[in-house]
């Protein structure tokens, strides 16, 4: 697990049995495990009213080390999708993206971008679906590596996240955050008509966004993504995991070597995604919660 690589990422619904149905039953993740999310975890997390709610923790097929926890509580009625600042959408690499829309027929997610081939990038075809929870999940037939990153291809039906979209009121700042605070590396910046924020925000067509990749040498981590100045932060219950896209969780090679203003001191964890290493939570520049997990030591 290399300094950066995606670990997980969290989702919050309104019903965790149908979105099993969906996570499980359609996707064909593979359940690790099902229960109360611990009291001293939501407190990691800062979000201590989350403590208790059911959630499951799904691997995919290929056995890859990355997890989707999916946790239980109510929709707020305020959170609109590609709306807000905060964790925007997780990519999954996946194989047959065309015949994903057949495979989605009766389930909850919803198709809000059909697999497209984007003008100009060639290395994936995505498509994008929206949960039960309003969550972004974009499924990506990686076609060849880029340039500047070595892109997964799927080793299962559907594979893990590989990548996590950040929306942020700052992009240039948020790059840096990442870069000098978790010593990860700035790569491409690309700009382009990006449907889903035109969409969003009743942007003309032919409006285009910039974005900038955050990654380790050729491990392609963060996609920053600029947001219009109509962007607001996140609306949330009190006290609970932000709505959707809620926490993402990365591999960091030693805790103590970064400066971090942690929620709680990082602790021994146990679990398929922690596997008895130290973990900590921290708040980033965007408002993101973001969790890190200590594999080099």
């Amino acid at each position: 697990m290399k300094h950066g690589s995606i670990l997980g990422g969290v989702v919050t619904t309104p019903d965790l049995d149908m979105a099993l149905a969906d996570y499980e039953g359609t996707l064909g993740l593979k359940l690790i495990e099902r229960g109360p999310l611990p009291d001293d975890l939501a407190a990691s997390w800062g979000v201590p009213a989350s403590a208790g709610q059911p959630m499951a923790i799904l691997q995919p097929q290929s056995g890859a080390h990355c997890f989707i926890r999916l946790v239980e509580q109510p929709d707020h009625p305020d959170f609109r999708p590609t709306r807000t600042y905060g964790w925007a959408a997780y990519e999954l690499t996946v194989q047959d993206v065309f015949g994903w829309p057949d495979r989605l027929q009766g389930s909850g997610f919803d198709i809000v971008g059909p697999p497209k081939e984007l003008e100009g990038l060639p290395y994936f075809v995505p498509m994008q679906v929206l949960g039960r929870g309003r969550e972004m999940v974009y499924l990506n037939e990686v076609r060849e590596n880029t340039p500047s990153s070595d892109l997964p291809h799927a080793g299962s039906l559907t594979d893990h996240i590989f990548i996590v979209i950040l929306a942020t009121p700052d992009r240039a700042g948020t790059v840096a955050w990442y870069c000098e605070t978790l010593g990860l590396d700035e790569g491409d910046t690309y700009r382009l008509e990006y449907t889903m924020i035109n969409d969003a925000f009743g942007a003309p067509p032919g409006t285009q966004s910039d974005l900038t990749m955050v990654q380790n040498d050729r491990l392609p981590i963060v996609e920053v993504d600029d947001y219009p100045a109509e962007a607001t932060a996140r609306a949330r219950h009190d006290g609970m995991l932000p709505p959707s896209n809620a926490l993402v969780t990365l591999a960091a090679d030693d805790l103590g070597a970064l400066d971090c203003e942690w929620i709680a001191p990082p602790a021994l964890r146990s679990g398929p995604l922690y596997e008895d290493r130290r973990a900590a939570t921290v708040i980033g520049p965007a408002g993101e919660l973001l969790e890190l997990v200590e594999t080099g030591r």
